[in-house]
């Protein structure tokens, strides 16, 4: 066994018994206070509940909205793409070397830093100067 395989024993705390007696520090009224709504069993309010008052979500205004058909792309520079063991770069080989975690709707490449080697990418879009970059050390850009 290897010194840094070494950890301290877990420490092991009891439940919390609450409402037994006064020794313990929380007899009578467990914690709870003196009566009340959030005294009683099941009391209490939901989330954002201002009492009564109109609450902070309702008070300001509505914004925007979420267009639920916009396209959310993995942005890809042409610096990570340095790190990719094959020369054939596609969604599943930029997952495999750990450049990315996921492909969600398309991998978009940009013209960010320097391509050190030719590689022939596929992606579902390129920035004009990253199409330019790739092809001039003699890759392809090819858009799927």
């Amino acid at each position: 066994m290897k010194l840094d395989e070494l950890k301290p024993a877990q420490k092991k705390t009891k439940k919390l018994r609450v409402g037994r007696g006064i020794g313990s520090g929380l007899g009578k009224t467990s914690g709870r206070g003196h009566k009340g709504q959030k005294a009683r069993s099941g009391g209490g309010v939901r989330r954002g509940f201002e009492g009564g008052q109109t609450p902070l979500y309702r008070r300001l205004p509505k914004r925007g909205f979420t267009n639920i058909f916009a396209k959310d792309y993995v942005e890809v520079t042409l610096t990570m793409l340095n790190k990719s063991t094959v020369q054939d770069v596609d969604a599943k080989s930029l997952i495999k070397d750990g450049i990315i975690s996921k492909e969600k709707d398309g991998i978009v490449i940009i013209a960010t830093g320097k391509l050190e080697k030719k590689l022939n990418i596929k992606a579902v879009r390129f920035t004009k100067s990253a199409k330019e970059k790739i092809e001039a050390l003699g890759g392809k850009a090819e858009v799927i």
